[in-house]
């Protein structure tokens, strides 16, 4: 947790630390900080519209260009929830993920959140990496998705 932290911290000082013009358009370290935190909370949501089977609030987190990496990409929210539909509406998830690490780049735009993907009986499969991308009237969407 502690190389975690170094790195959400070392991020965060990275537009002070820049010095360039072009840096101080940046948000500030207080504010990435709340990015970071915005970011994790938008991926911590997004896993429960999942696990509580809620399509409509699931669909509302991915951005209209998203790409997901499945067999094959999956390009746009249609193709999305076309092929997660049968995992969608089962009765019960076939998984659950969350996010163990969250960083946001100094720009304050972009977000990456990665973590571990859990089976029904809590043990570790795999893990996700999501790129999202900050709305500019604030919040976050989902713009890139894998699995490993």
């Amino acid at each position: 947790m502690t190389t975690r932290r170094n790195a959400l911290l070392a991020a965060a000082t990275l537009p002070a630390a820049a010095g360039t013009a072009s840096a101080a358009s940046w948000p500030s370290a207080d504010e990435i900080a709340k990015r970071v935190a915005e970011v994790s909370a938008t991926e911590t949501a997004f896993a429960a519209a999942f696990a509580a089977r809620d399509v409509a609030a699931f669909r509302s987190f991915l951005a209209a260009d998203t790409i997901w990496m499945g067999k094959e990409p999956l390009h746009g929210p249609d193709a999305v929830m076309k092929a997660w539909n049968g995992w969608l509406t089962a009765p019960k998830p076939p998984f659950s993920w969350g996010p163990d690490l969250a960083l946001v780049l100094p720009s304050g735009d972009l977000a990456r959140t990665t973590g571990p993907v859990k089976d029904p009986e809590g043990k570790q499969v795999g893990r996700f990496q999501s790129t999202w991308r900050r709305k500019a009237a604030g919040g976050w969407e989902i713009v890139f998705d894998f699995g490993t």
